[in-house]
């Protein structure tokens, strides 16, 4: 079968350059004696005289190409921190926990170990937004500000579910199709999100199976 050239790995390598270029380098941070590894871009050097600001992605990509976009301005007014979401580039956990809470406070621990002193301000895209408001709950001596974007935080999942506001029947098939192990889920996670879908009938299946290969972490387990 003849494969495809992944340009996804290409442009994943260009999205890493351009947060290079911004002022941020690559760690990996390992928690829970060693269950857990977070990865984070955090600044190659600390500004004391700039305000902290953490960005956390939300479902469908990596850190990367969900804040690419802004991240070479936002750099030049914030010590910017970047995580990567468990399940997400190269954070993993072998952990049975899949909440937001949990989330937060993986992310957390690795601003710590990274260290980061004193407050931050904190941006959370759709599922990032539910992950930043469990943290500004949990530690609120630590987050000053926070901005949610695309998040429903009041929502009741399992209540919403059973009066019909999603298409899925359960949270199991809500993940199925939000976190696409396939061309095909992928596809229609498309369609459920946009009002005016993409058409994706020639997109061939390999680039967007290497798609979900850069992106999402195979280690994930429901």
């Amino acid at each position: 079968m003849t494969k495809c050239i992944n340009f996804t790995a290409i442009r994943d390598r260009c999205l890493s350059l351009s947060f290079r270029s911004a002022g941020l380098k690559s760690t990996i941070t390992t928690l829970h004696g060693g269950d857990t590894s977070i990865h984070c871009w955090i600044p190659k050097t600390q500004n004391p005289s700039k305000p902290n600001l953490i960005l956390i992605h939300g479902i469908g990509a990596n850190s990367k190409w969900q804040w690419d976009p802004i991240i070479s301005r936002v750099t030049r007014a914030f010590n910017v921190y970047v995580p990567d979401l468990l399940f997400y580039g190269e954070s993993y956990t072998s952990r049975p926990e899949r909440t937001e809470e949990f989330q937060g406070e993986c992310v957390m621990r690795t601003l710590e170990g990274v260290g980061l002193r004193g407050k931050f301000n904190l941006v959370g895209l759709s599922y990032g937004g539910f992950v930043g408001y469990s943290m500004a709950v949990r530690f609120p001596e630590a987050v000053e500000r926070v901005v949610i974007v695309g998040s429903g935080v009041s929502l009741d999942v399992e209540m919403d579910l059973e009066d019909g506001l999603f298409c899925s029947k359960n949270i199991k098939d809500a993940a199925n199709v939000l976190l696409a192990q396939t061309p095909e889920m992928a596809k229609e996670l498309l369609r459920i999100a946009f009002y005016k879908a993409p058409n994706t009938n020639f997109v061939p299946s390999c680039l967007i199976r290497d798609y979900i290969h850069v992106n999402l972490n195979p280690l994930f387990y429901f």
